[in-house]
């Protein structure tokens, strides 16, 4: 097989990953990079591989997995879209802030032509064959396997294999595994960081502004939190909709998510901001309504917690810069145990790294012998 690395490679975003055979091709993920500017805003596929795409699998309905899903189509793809339910009903919200006026414009996503799988169900395309997996990163979202020849290669997407809430199923053997490695060698587990966002959050009983994503980590962040707590009123229905996806948490985990949400304040953008603290989306300031509630939090010295990837170029990167907001990463990726555990199950293969820098990914090969730090976006591998 052939794997091409479009996206994601020696950088953060436009995640995007080709899969091939001589018959058939396939592409996991068609991500943008936020903070980018043109061409390298989207993944570095040529228009030529763009046609000959069988299909396309999305992982979940994060911008820098799904957000060129507009453009892909823009440039000649016309081929079938797979998606679980769960990333189908978050999409639309997701391309309309992301994809990008021209393609997202001109060439809207038909949400009726794509198909739904669910987690662990398997797809042949051609000559490939698709397995899939719960990633323990959102709702609905998925890690794959592709299978074709004897060969067989894993594309784990984002996967959070120590979340304290969602599910991740274990990765299958292969003989190349393409690894989040968001986090390079980060040795602090996901336990220590969230005690630290309860302390940081403890310490600020006034209140305090926390943009997260819209999609799993507001629920990461409701098992944290203690007492009264505020969410952006346009966030209660999407996140009670994750809450509803019940076979994609741990046990007993649904309900529990539920009470939290039950006892979440609503709170709209023309109100003051509350005496308690407030989840608002997306988690840069780049988009929803983070865009103006960052703003207002910084000129009223509301304390800001940033507790994810900072793109720079974003608002949040300014404001974390002028020391106008701090940072405590909330692991929604692997750290270095849970990294080295996925290699583990998947027969320690040789690795490829996504979603990391060079200098962090060097880091993680210490742990990785078989860690691959020379892949950059735009170049091919042959399994």
């Amino acid at each position: 097989m052939r794997v091409d690395l479009f996206g994601g490679f020696g950088e953060k975003g436009r995640t995007s990953v080709g899969i091939a055979t001589q018959t058939t091709s396939i592409v996991c993920d068609v991500g943008i990079k936020v903070g980018a500017v043109g061409r390298e805003y989207y993944p570095a596929i040529d228009d030529d591989q763009i046609s000959r795409v069988d299909a396309l699998f999305i992982s979940h309905a994060h911008e820098d997995h799904i957000g060129g899903l507009s453009w892909l189509q823009s440039r000649g793809f016309r081929g079938q879209v797979y998606m679980t339910a769960e990333t189908l009903s978050e999409a639309p919200a997701m391309l309309e802030q992301y994809a990008g006026n021209g393609s997202g414009r001109s060439f809207p996503v038909n949400l009726q032509g794509i198909r739904t799988f669910f987690a662990g169900d398997e797809i042949d395309v051609g000559d490939i064959r698709i397995a899939t997996g719960r990633s323990g990163h959102v709702p609905g979202g998925v890690w794959f396997g592709a299978e074709a020849g004897g060969s067989n290669v894993v594309y784990t997407a984002d996967v959070v294999p120590e979340s304290n809430v969602l599910a991740m199923d274990a990765i299958s053997r292969c003989d190349l595994l393409v690894l989040d490695a968001s986090y390079g060698a980060d040795p602090i587990s996901g336990n220590e960081r969230s005690q630290a966002i309860r302390d940081w959050i403890g310490n600020r009983q006034a209140g305090c502004l926390l943009p997260i994503p819209l999609s799993g980590k507001p629920l990461e962040l409701m098992a944290i939190l203690q007492g009264r707590f505020a969410i952006h009123a346009s966030m209660r229905e999407p996140i009670a909709a994750q809450i509803a996806a019940s076979d994609a948490f741990l046990p007993g985990i649904a309900p529990v998510l539920q009470a939290c949400l039950n006892r979440a304040l609503d709170w709209r953008e023309e109100a003051p901001f509350p005496d308690c603290p407030l989840l608002t989306y997306d988690g840069m300031g780049s988009a929803g309504p983070s865009v103006r509630a960052i703003c207002r939090a910084a000129e009223q010295n509301l304390p800001i917690l940033l507790t994810g990837h900072i793109p720079p170029n974003t608002p949040a990167s300014r404001l974390f810069s002028a020391k106008r907001a701090e940072w405590i990463r909330l692991p929604t990726h692997p750290t270095r145990v849970g990294s080295v555990a996925i290699w583990e199950s998947a027969g320690r293969p040789p690795v490829l790294g996504h979603s990391c820098v060079v200098e962090t990914l060097k880091e993680l090969k210490t742990y990785l012998p078989k860690l691959d730090v020379t892949a950059k976006s735009g170049q091919r591998r042959i399994v």
